[in-house]
């Protein structure tokens, strides 16, 4: 995914009621933009770290400029979590990752009282993806999901063990939005129950991928998968 214009560099003072961030740009203007993050974002800023914003000359806009990575000195991270299935649409449809080979895919289709990212139609019938988007880091490198109890991960998870145990292949896809991590597995400490439905859907079948983005100023792309445990 390229971004359509050059983003706008920052440097973040504070981030509040959750949509809200208060960054300085380099002229020292200091500007609110819009956070597109419903998470507590744990381990993805801290004042006084680099930022990177779109802006919209949009007279509708209340807020001029929204938050799209933000840098901890080893790694952009990717913070505007409305990107995440716009990326893993196009991997999927790129061929960036072989386990979700398709002969056609269709997005936010509806299943029982359920919607799911996305719907393959493949050689072996039908295959059910839901996407998840990873920036809480652990100790060790560990990429870590979710970071606050999620009942809609946990009901997503339930959902996916049912649809494995029919035998219709179900595919957990967790994309993880910085460099500095090397290996994917539950939190375990943010949602007990989420972890254990984790596991319980890897026991059932249900494929677990994890693959990592790629971050630069003017591209994001699902770069490559890493471990999950």
């Amino acid at each position: 995914m390229k971004f359509e214009s050059e983003l706008t560099p920052g440097t973040i003072h504070k981030r509040y009621k959750r949509f809200l961030a208060d960054v300085e740009l380099e002229n020292g203007e200091i500007i609110t933009a819009h956070v597109a993050n419903t998470g507590p974002m744990t381990t993805c800023w801290e004042p006084g770290q680099k930022v990177l914003m779109t802006f919209h000359d949009n007279p509708k806009r209340k807020l001029k400029y929204s938050l799209e990575m933000t840098n901890n000195g080893k790694t952009w991270i990717n913070v505007n979590t409305s990107r995440t299935n716009h990326l893993a649409k196009e991997a999927i449809e790129k061929g960036l990752i072989p386990e979700l080979a398709h002969k056609s895919l269709k997005a936010e289709v509806e299943y029982g009282e359920s919607r799911f990212d996305f719907y393959l139609e493949t050689e072996n019938g039908p295959h059910w993806v839901e996407v998840k988007n990873v920036t809480l880091k652990g100790d060790d490198s560990f990429a870590l999901f979710p970071d606050a109890v999620t009942t809609r991960g946990q009901k997503h998870l339930r959902e996916m063990i049912e649809l494995s145990k029919t035998g219709v292949q179900a595919t957990m896809l967790y994309i993880i939005g910085r460099e500095d991590v090397e290996i994917f597995a539950p939190a375990e400490h943010c949602d007990p129950e989420y972890a254990a439905l984790y596991q319980e859907a890897r026991e059932a079948g249900v494929q677990i991928l994890a693959y990592q983005l790629k971050l630069d100023p003017n591209e994001v792309i699902v770069s490559n998968p890493i471990p999950t445990c």
